[in-house]
């Protein structure tokens, strides 16, 4: 008996020149363009009004606190995003040709992560360049700085872009997909992103720590503030192996379950289901 043939590089490889094509074609259309810019502008305004606001007594404004974890808050939305791309390929049934294909659902899952995760690093700089010119107390001047911001990202998009691929292959259509935003919004609510989280009730503050969005923002801050600010933090520190062991967690249990439950769907897709949704949609919209 022969062994079957494993994905290795060559899928490795094809996944992620997909997935450079659909970033590349992200910046050549119109809307996709817009929405690149439009987030971070809107956050930007956000910040220019919290510059001059201090946080208690700290001597801090809020925007400076503000503007790192807004970061950590943009990595997290990837979640929102990996899942309507997915439901929406559900849909068409691009995700049912992938399958069609050898070792198709882990290329096509690569490449979604390329283009999700490309786009992802593409809005933060968008939004950090501006940024650190608008608001003053910012410390990002040095190599350390640098590497922090670097293994959070890499971390963070890790941790939560495979959650986005689960919650993408649980809703079956757009308009349902729809409700996962809540419970991200509610992450968001409570992980200290506009608001330290020291100022929120204690169980609060323990349920945000249970979320990758904390940790993200967390991480954010540490690379981007400087080291006298990790007294407003939960604990007087940055945690920055809890952070990394955190997101870790979130990543392996991300990586391990995301190609498994996609293959699961897959193999429920045929050409009649899609059929089927197609005619709903056009029943809707008729």
């Amino acid at each position: 008996m022969t062994n079957p043939v494993r994905p290795g590089l060559p899928v490795l490889w094809a996944g992620c020149r997909r997935g450079l094509i659909e970033l590349r074609q992200s910046f050549t259309n119109g809307a996709d363009l817009t929405s690149h810019f439009l987030w971070p502008l809107l956050m930007l305004v956000v910040l220019f009004f919290l510059r001059d606001r201090e946080y208690g007594a700290s001597g801090y404004p809020l925007g400076t606190l503000a503007l790192p974890s807004i970061l950590g808050m943009n990595v997290a939305m990837g979640m929102v995003s990996m899942s309507q791309v997915l439901t929406a390929d559900r849909e068409d049934g691009t995700l049912l040709r992938a399958r069609a294909t050898p070792h198709g659902v882990r290329g096509y899952l690569v490449g979604k992560v390329v283009s999700v995760g490309g786009g992802l690093l593409a809005d933060l700089a968008i939004l950090l360049v501006p940024g650190l010119l608008l608001i003053d107390g910012l410390s990002i001047d040095g190599a350390a700085a640098w590497s922090t911001l670097a293994w959070v990202l890499v971390l963070g998009m890790l941790a939560t872009l495979p959650i986005g691929a689960v919650l993408g292959a649980v809703f079956t259509s757009t308009r349902a997909q729809g409700l996962i935003q809540l419970p991200v919004l509610g992450m968001i609510g409570i992980s200290g992103i506009f608001y330290p989280v020291t100022a929120l009730p204690e169980w609060v503050q323990w349920l945000a720590q249970l979320t990758p969005v904390y940790w993200l923002g967390l991480g954010m801050r540490s690379a981007l503030l400087p080291d006298a600010a990790a007294g407003l933090e939960l604990a007087g520190s940055w945690r920055v192996l809890e952070s990394a062991g955190v997101l870790g967690a979130w990543a392996v249990v991300g990586l391990v379950v995301a190609p498994r439950v996609l293959r699961r769907m897959a193999r429920g897709e045929s050409g009649s289901t899609v059929a089927a949704r197609r005619a709903r949609v056009l029943s809707r919209t008729g």
